[in-house]
């Protein structure tokens, strides 16, 4: 396994043991696109990280962004409502990885904004781990 995908399971978990986001999403939570998956949804996106090494200890800034997809025609408040839910859920999350320990982890973005199509909203959310490798 990886610092990188562990990272990102925790993230799943957090999101999924997470009640709000769970009423809101059901189980539709999935890794990358699916042009299949019913509305809303969360879908992740890219991924960067950069070392972050001190006294000794590897580490790494490792930064994830969640996407969180409404279809209300124009209305952007459910969408606004998943983000938060999101942001809640994740922003001073502890837990533990498979690889590596999580120092902290926090929301360092969070955005909504209409998509192209006239009836989805699309929210970011950027999810940032520092992580002692």
């Amino acid at each position: 396994m990886s610092v990188s995908v562990s990272f990102q399971d925790l993230v799943l978990a957090r999101l999924l043991a997470n009640e709000a986001v769970i009423e809101i999403v059901a189980d539709r939570i999935v890794d990358g696109g699916d042009d299949d998956l019913a509305f809303p949804n969360i879908t992740l996106g890219a991924s960067d990280f950069f070392p972050d090494d001190a006294d000794c200890v590897r580490g790494r800034e490792e930064t994830l962004q969640i996407d969180c997809w409404t279809r209300d025609a124009g209305k952007k408040w459910p969408c606004r409502k998943l983000v938060d839910a999101v942001k809640n859920a994740l922003h001073d999350a502890e837990g533990d990885l498979t690889e590596g320990a999580l120092v902290l982890m926090r929301v360092d973005l969070a955005r909504v904004f209409s998509d192209p199509d006239g009836i989805t909203t699309h929210g970011v959310v950027q999810v940032t781990g520092v992580i002692e490798e």
